[in-house]
Formats: C-alpha cells, structure tokens, sequence
C-alpha cells in the first residue's frame, strides 16, 4: 500500500501548466535543450529534464506526456519513430505523426548527420577514405554506439548496404573519442557537429552509397502544445533557423574541451555572443550551484524508497517469519529482483507505468532495497528464543501482542541492520535514476559520461559517497544507543 501511494503521488505530480522540455543522452542534445527552455521561460513556468537517453526512451517519454517536446532529427523521425525512410519534408513527417498526437516544426538550421571516422594515420596507412573501403579490412575494431547499433539507419543497415563484416563493440559515444584516440578501437561512429572530430584530427569517411539520410535538427512536440502554452510557443517558433551547423559545432567545443556549462553556452548563443572560453575546476563543479537541489532529490529517493521499503517489508516478513514454504518463496523472488540489471528494471517500469522520473525510479530503488529488510527481519525473528515465546504463551498473550511486545523489539538489532544495508544500496543504485530524468547525483555521472568529463563524473560520485557515509554514521550512532538500552533493560 505505501509504495503503491508513493507511486501514484509521483504520478499525480505532473502539472498541465508547466512545460517540460527532454533531451537525449549527448552533449549537443543538452545545449539544445537549454537553448529552448531559456527561450521559452519568460513566456512559461519551464522544466527541463536533460539526458534521458536514446531516441526510445525519450520518445515514450514523449507520447506518455512525461515531457512536451524535445531536439529531434528529421533522419531519426523518419527512419525510428515514423518507420517511413521517404518522409523526408517536414509536411510528409507531420502527417505521419499526426495520428499519434504529435507535431514536427522548427526547423533550426543545421544538419547533423551520421558518420563513421578513424585515426586521420590509420586511415592514410590503409588507404581508407571511404565507407565502401572499410569491407577490405574486416579486422578493424569498431567501437560504435549502443543506439546506432540497434538503429536500421545505423550499422545493420551500414553493414548490409556496404556488406561489412566487422562485428562491432558496443562503446557509449561520450567515451569513443577516447578510445580512437588511443588506438583502443579503429573505427567509431560520430555525428558531423562534434567539435572533436577537428581537435583529435579525426578523417570522417565519405558515404559514398549515401546511406545516410539528413538529420535536419527540429523540434518534435506533443499537438497541444501551442494551446496549452501560445506564447512559449510563439517565442520557440522565432528559433527557426537560428542555428546554423557552425555555431553548433562551437557550441559542442565549448562544452567539451572547455567545460563551460551549458545554461552558459545557450545563454551567449541567444544573447549573440561567442563567449569566453573557461574551463570549469573541480571545486567549482564539487560544489556547484546545483548541489543543493541534486542533494535534496537524491536523499528523497533514498529516504522514501527504503521507507516504503520497510513498510512493505518488515509485515511481511513477520507474516512469512514462521512459514518455511511461504519464507522461501518470498526471499527467493525478491533474491530473483536482485539479479535483474538496474537499467533493464528501469527501462521495464517505464514501459509498466507509461511515464519516466521519479516515479518508475522509485519503484525500482524500492523494490532493490526489500531483499535485506525482507532477510533480515527473517533471520531477526528467527532468533528469538524460544524459551521467551513459550513464557509469552503461557502469560495468555495473542500471536499479535508476542509479536509487538516480544519478537520485534529483541529482533530489532538484526532488522536495522538490513535496513543500514539497504540504505547503503540504495545511495549507489539511485545515481542510475539520472538516466530517465529523476535527479540526483547521477544526474553529474551521466552528464560527465556524455562529456567523457571524468571531473565532473567525480563531482557526482564524491557527494554520493559521502552520503553513504553519512547514513553509515547516523545508523552507527543508533545501533549503539539501542544496544546501550536493551544491556541496560
């Protein structure tokens, strides 16, 4: 009952008078966002809610009302949203979207294409300066992202149009500069406004069988939108055409080889100006300006997960406690949650409850955190004596009076210290409730990751550790003051 309320407090909590603006996992994708939300946040009360991931999931945000709009790319709408490849214009994409309550509008002026690139001296070494050259080679590695992987206008249909026979590592696209640059892979897959393609040198190879449409940047959006906010709208509209493919890649330099944040770089863009270049230091980026609002949504997640947790629990351990059969079912299918991989959990609540955030985060971080409760409040009434129940017996108490009077407090030591593990627990995995827009410190870790910023992935993790040990002390604290009474009782 108590997760079941958590939920459906989250989920109420949408409001039809705020506009929420997503954004896919890249660093182009957050400057975007920033440059709508700034534009629009005059006219209307603005959230934005960055880094949600791929085209997938932000889309079902998009259709589950998570989020009002977003960046998209023609090329992607048609190719993965619509499943049409010859819905080229705008007009064709609108009546394609149409009948799934969506709009396509703002054009905003550059082009963003697919590519694969290599070493500019592995390349020359092997005289490779197109697409159609890479079949001569199939033991190069190639280091592609996760969604261009599974996408039909990414490798499968690269692979078949060209007849590749490389087998390509899964490789995130904030880490593949990296992992060229040092030779670790020989072949990644880039989008043409990346600013490091010139910086590390890199040769972009030709598509000589075109293979890759146009990925014109626009903004995909839910049709009410401009009745809902007509003034918001009418500001978002004033961007088209307002960048052009230029000050996009200055833009992603900005953010990627001089960390400048990216509220900073749509700030300047709109005001007209180029910026000057900073590069962040760690102490700044530490202790930020967020760290206050990332602080207060990560301990939420953790205190309300692991309380519902509890709730739901420590009854149903002491209902399972003296069952043998019932015990083993219970500890096994929660022991069974454990083993599911956080983010294939996350991205089945999404699907479950139709929406992203907090609430599907929640779920999650609950549902993670019940196996030690569950196990310990077992092992915990388990091991009270049982001399102690036949006396309680014998004083005429009910099941229920031996169970609050006798069993759960001398089992209490044992209960909190399944509670101190799941809270432990909790503190780490809540940094992936970042990847689908509910906060918290992970929100600096998967930031970081699509910047490869290992400064400010540590910005994330420090805080978190600190919380963990923190949390460590305040139990530690309690366990003694508890153990000090019942030595003294």
């Amino acid at each position: 009952m108590a997760l079941i309320l958590t939920v459906g407090f989250c989920s109420a909590g949408t409001a039809s008078d705020v506009l929420r603006i997503g954004s896919k996992r890249f660093t182009e994708a957050y400057i975007l966002a920033e440059v709508l939300a700034q534009t629009a946040r005059p006219h209307a009360t603005v959230e934005v809610q960055s880094g949600l991931g791929n085209t997938a999931i932000v889309y079902a945000a998009l259709r589950a009302g998570s989020i009002d709009l977003y960046p998209e790319y023609t090329g992607t709408i048609a190719q993965e949203i619509v499943k049409d490849p010859g819905a080229s214009t705008l007009l064709a994409l609108r009546e394609r979207l149409a009948p799934l309550g969506l709009g396509v509008d703002v054009a905003l002026g550059f082009n963003d294409g697919y590519a694969l690139a290599m070493r500019a001296d592995k390349a020359q070494a092997l005289g490779i300066r197109k697409l159609s050259d890479l079949a001569a080679h199939p033991a190069l590695r190639l280091g592609l992202s996760h969604e261009f992987i599974g996408r039909a206008d990414g490798w499968p249909g690269l692979a078949r149009r060209y007849g590749l026979a490389q087998q390509p590592a899964g490789l995130d696209h904030g880490l593949a500069y990296d992992a060229v640059a040092k030779a670790q892979v020989d072949v990644i897959d880039i989008y043409t406004t990346d600013a490091k393609i010139e910086h590390l040198g890199l040769r972009v190879l030709d598509d000589d069988a075109a293979h890759f449409p146009r990925y014109d940047a626009v903004l995909l959006y839910r049709l009410d939108v401009p009745q809902r906010f007509p003034a918001a709208w009418a500001a978002l509209r004033r961007l088209d055409h307002g960048v052009t493919e230029r000050q996009m890649i200055a833009m992603n330099a900005r953010a990627e080889l001089q960390g400048v944040p990216f509220d900073r770089i749509a700030k300047d863009h709109l005001a007209g100006q180029a910026g000057v270049a900073s590069q962040a230091g760690f102490w700044s980026r530490l202790f930020g300006p967020d760290l206050l609002r990332l602080s207060a949504q990560h301990v939420g997640l953790v205190f309300t997960s692991v309380l519902a947790a509890a709730l739901i629990g420590v009854p149903l351990a002491a209902w399972v406690a003296p069952h043998a059969r019932a015990r083993a079912l219970v500890l096994g299918a929660t022991g069974l949650l454990q083993t599911v991989p956080s983010l294939a959990l996350l991205a089945a609540l999404i699907g479950l409850l139709g929406r992203i955030g907090t609430a599907p985060a929640l779920l999650a971080l609950t549902l993670y955190a019940l196996l030690p409760i569950l196990r310990n409040t077992c092992t915990g009434l388990a091991g009270v004596p049982m001399g102690l129940k036949d006396a309680a017996n014998a004083l005429g108490l009910t099941t229920r009076q031996r169970l609050w009077l006798i069993e759960l407090p001398l089992a209490l030591p044992v209960m909190l210290a399944g509670v101190r593990t799941a809270t432990a627990l909790s503190v780490g995995t809540a940094t992936i409730a970042a990847f689908i827009g509910a906060g918290g410190y992970g929100e600096r870790i998967v930031t970081g990751l699509a910047l490869n910023d290992s400064h400010l992935m540590l910005a994330g993790a420090l805080p978190a550790a600190a919380l963990a040990l923190a949390f460590e002390a305040l139990f530690e604290s309690f366990d003694r003051r508890l153990r000090r009474r019942q030595a003294i009782t």
